[in-house]
């Protein structure tokens, strides 16, 4: 009977270490949880908004990435420019090697612009990579992000570009709260 005991015990110690050892990879190598903290990212995601981060996988243009942007905090963003990549923003329009490209993201926040300042108001002010960065291309090894809140947010205007080592991951699923929960385009 002793030994049965034994046995038992054993078995659901080997159970909950391996159990502890999965949560620990999915943790360290596949997922992540972070809280958005802050307006930067509005309309598409809401202060307090739970989510989850991948650390699988390339990032992609238009991706929301989780990067530490210092010591302390890690920013989330939208992924603009990949390494390579000449960008300017010409009256509210994205230009990416010269092409224009519509970003349906911002839309809800040019429509909150145009009813507070009436029409000619721009979400996001004209510039080039030249003239704010200094740099022609996006180099390689980073990324330009912007937050969707382009009057609101700390991003590659500001801080410049994000080295492709400092990204936690992508991330496109809310999951909390309950009645917010949805992927984010």
């Amino acid at each position: 009977m002793k030994n049965l005991l034994n046995n038992e015990n054993y078995e659901w110690l080997k159970s909950v270490m391996f159990a502890i050892a999965a949560v620990l990879v999915i943790r360290l190598f596949i997922f992540v949880p972070i809280i958005v903290d802050g307006e930067s990212m509005k309309s598409s995601l809401d202060n307090g908004d739970r989510m989850i981060v991948t650390k699988v996988g390339a990032v992609k243009r238009f991706d929301i990435i989780v990067f530490h942007a210092n010591e302390k905090e890690d920013y989330i963003k939208r992924v603009i420019g990949l390494p390579g990549d000449k960008i300017a923003y010409k009256n509210d329009t994205l230009y990416i090697n010269g092409k224009a490209y519509e970003e349906p993201y911002l839309e809800n926040n040019k429509q909150e612009l145009r009813k507070l300042y009436r029409s000619g108001v721009l979400l996001t002010e004209n510039f080039t990579l030249t003239n704010l960065l200094g740099y022609e291309r996006v180099p390689k090894n980073t990324f330009f992000v912007l937050g969707d809140n382009r009057r609101n947010s700390t991003d590659s205007r500001v801080i410049g570009f994000v080295p492709a080592n400092k990204v936690v991951g992508t991330t496109n699923i809310v999951y909390w709260p309950i009645k917010n929960i949805h992927l984010v385009n």
